[in-house]
């Protein structure tokens, strides 16, 4: 939906909050499945305060200028002040809940994220080592859970350097 708002064949207006409503129903469908794993209710968090503020915006995420130009991602200012984009926002002075948009950069990572984006990163973390904690179905020896728990979460940050 993103992409075709950006090529004009849908409008921002109504594509954002669409696809958006589309996501929650398909991750809270997942969460639900997963509900056994204990790490995912980081996740739930993390979601429910990025529903909050997407709808308390008009189902746009608020993005600050500044957190983008800190994060290293240039060239958005246009496209957010023309509301051109389904999923984000300009956060100016009439923005409800900004403490909860995308506020925080991070430039390793060339991202802007929020404090939700934080919690569904820590639960997904923590999928991974419950996941790496239980894989075979057997306990493990607490130095060779380590290396897979370490092993495990070096892959997935090595896969959101890459943006994989």
């Amino acid at each position: 939906m993103a992409y075709g708002t950006y090529r004009g064949f849908f409008r921002p207006e109504w594509a954002g909050p669409l696809a958006k409503v589309l996501v929650l129903l398909l991750v809270g469908y997942g969460l639900y499945q997963n509900r056994h794993l204990k790490s995912l209710y980081l996740v739930l968090l993390g979601l429910f305060l990025n529903t909050l503020v997407i709808f308390a915006n008009g189902g746009h995420m608020p993005v600050s200028l500044e957190t983008l130009r800190r994060a290293g991602i240039e060239g958005w200012e246009e496209l957010l002040r023309n509301k051109g984009d389904a999923v984000h926002t300009l956060l100016d002075e009439s923005t409800r809940l900004p403490f909860l948009g995308d506020v925080i950069p991070l430039p390793p990572l060339r991202k802007a994220a929020s404090l939700g984006d934080l919690f569904i990163l820590a639960g997904i973390a923590g999928v991974v080592v419950e996941g790496a904690l239980r894989a075979g179905g057997r306990r493990l020896p607490r130095r060779q859970a380590a290396l897979r728990v370490l092993a495990f979460l070096l892959l997935v940050f090595l896969l959101l350097a890459l943006r994989i």
